[in-house]
């Protein structure tokens, strides 16, 4: 143990820099949303990025956007859902790049807001295959990696919503407090080989809304979410969630793993 510890006071790159040139960073579900912009940032930065998409035209998307910007990237059709999917998708970016740094576990499926009665137990496997099972599919997957070089970063994705209840998302609410324990739980068990595993609530919801505004819940709901909002508007997926995520990717937080950074303008502080 005390060899483990002491190989791992420095990672890639300069100790305690938030920098996050040259590293190494897995994105899932990066075809939009806040994947999407978190990818652009992180590729903006410096970082080589695999983007890992389910829905191809999305993933040719991004991919182009990051082409365009100089960005080296990689794209990796993944349905984080499955477990062969995301191991494959871990292997393949150890084999085209040596290691793998970061990942970012964004991705996952939505359903519909329902009353807690309606709830069925298709709406919950969906929620957990692609949350809490598709978390510890990607932890799992790079964890051998970031073990054998002693130096890792993993930043997983809660709610606010998990924290305070909403109604209207049972699903979504314990699948995403399923993910804070998770990362606790790998954050106790591997900061040891100098893995750093942390999460944050994001609020970044505009990309969620139908483009025709058809869904009544979704807008009542939206609108809910910043009436007595501190800062009265959604979170942008590059310039305001990105640079939080790049933090978490970095050396800078070398001494923090196993906590939740609320990152919604605080909006939580209504809860």
């Amino acid at each position: 143990m005390p060899d483990i510890i002491a190989r791992n006071q420095i990672g890639p790159g300069q100790l305690g820099s938030s920098s996050v040139d040259g590293k190494v960073i897995i994105v899932t579900g990066s075809g939009r949303g806040i994947g999407r912009g978190v990818a652009r940032h992180l590729g903006k930065a410096g970082a080589k990025i695999t983007l890992a998409e389910r829905r191809e035209d999305l993933l040719q998307e991004v991919a182009a956007e990051l082409d365009d910007l100089g960005v080296e990237n990689m794209g990796i059709a993944c349905d984080v859902g499955i477990q062969e999917s995301v191991f494959a998708m871990a292997a393949a970016v150890v084999e085209q790049f040596g290691r793998v740094d970061g990942l970012v576990n964004n991705a996952q499926r939505f359903v519909s807001v329902k009353n807690l009665q309606e709830i069925t137990q298709q709406d919950m496997d969906v929620l957990y295959s692609t949350g809490p099972y598709a978390t510890l599919w990607g932890m799992q997957a790079v964890f051998p990696a970031m073990k054998e070089q002693g130096w890792g970063r993993i930043v997983n994705v809660a709610s606010s919503n998990g924290i305070s209840g909403a109604p209207g998302y049972a699903p979504y609410n314990s699948s995403k407090e399923a993910i804070r324990a998770l990362t606790r739980t790998a954050a106790s068990e591997w900061a040891r080989y100098g893995i750093v595993i942390n999460c944050y609530c994001p609020a970044s919801a505009a990309h969620r809304m139908p483009p025709d505004n058809s869904d009544e819940h979704r807008q009542a709901a939206f609108a809910k979410m910043y009436a007595n909002h501190p800062m009265g508007r959604d979170g942008d997926p590059e310039h305001d969630i990105g640079p939080v995520v790049a933090f978490l990717c970095s050396d800078a937080c070398r001494y923090m793993t196993g906590e939740t950074l609320m990152v919604d303008g605080g909006g939580h502080m209504r809860a």
